[in-house]
């Protein structure tokens, strides 16, 4: 009878320890339930203007007239010059490259309705291609000098545009990216001190979406990288 007595009693603790235990599982779960949903999503920038690093810049020449191969000859020469006038401001040879002329027979053109003193229109485009973008531009700024040799450079327009990149931007990235995570975090903070919370860790977060811009129509051999990153902490009490 005190057997089964003392075996009551320590089932009856048992059953109360469970009780115990199971009330504080339910308690944290509650309240990871209510904690779960209270995050915060923020996004950090990073900005930085940087010069181009590399230029692309077509130069165009043309031709016009009716005997095909004195015009070949006329546009070779020009293209002669045109090279000596690069090598001797100092364009490595291996940064020019001159493309076959493009030749428009205007009597083949069948939708031309128009009239024309000459037969047809030759254009030459010499390409240079060079991380001395400062050399180059200073060249650009000069070219008018090639007037003393009866050759006129035609604007490029639309189609050949000169052409500023800056391809070290994959060096630039881990940087940048640091410092828009660091720009997310500090107002992911200011908002967790609002809420008289504390940030916890990151929930979720992307890697970024980067741009390479102009900086203004007006200086295109100035680039403005730029580095968005969204970033969602969890909130704790």
């Amino acid at each position: 009878m005190k057997l089964n007595l003392n075996s009551r009693i320590v089932e009856a603790a048992l059953i109360g320890v469970s009780i115990v235990v199971l009330g504080f599982c339910i308690k944290g779960g509650i309240d990871n339930f209510a904690e779960k949903d209270r995050k915060v999503e923020v996004k950090g920038l990073a900005e930085k203007e940087v010069d181009a690093d590399k230029v692309t810049w077509p130069i165009l020449s043309k031709e016009i007239g009716d005997n095909l191969p004195q015009l070949y000859e006329k546009i070779g020469s020009t293209q002669r010059k045109i090279k000596q006038f690069l090598i001797a401001n100092g364009i490595n040879e291996k940064e020019i490259n001159v493309n076959a002329p493009v030749v428009i027979d205007l009597n083949a053109e069948r939708y031309s309705g128009d009239k024309h003193s000459y037969r047809y229109n030759i254009t030459s485009i010499i390409t240079v291609t060079s991380r001395n973008v400062k050399l180059v531009r200073s060249i650009i700024a000069r070219q008018g000098e090639l007037l003393k040799d009866d050759i006129a450079i035609v604007d490029g327009g639309y189609e050949n545009p000169v052409k500023y990149e800056y391809v070290s931007f994959a060096a630039m990235k881990p940087k940048m990216m640091e410092e828009a995570i660091k720009n997310a975090e500090k107002t992911a903070e200011q908002f967790a001190k609002n809420s008289k919370s504390q940030l916890n860790k990151i929930v979720e977060a992307d890697q970024g979406q980067f741009t390479i811009d102009d900086r203004d129509s007006n200086t295109p051999y100035i680039k403005k990288l730029r580095v968005v990153t969204t970033i969602t902490y969890s909130l704790k009490n």
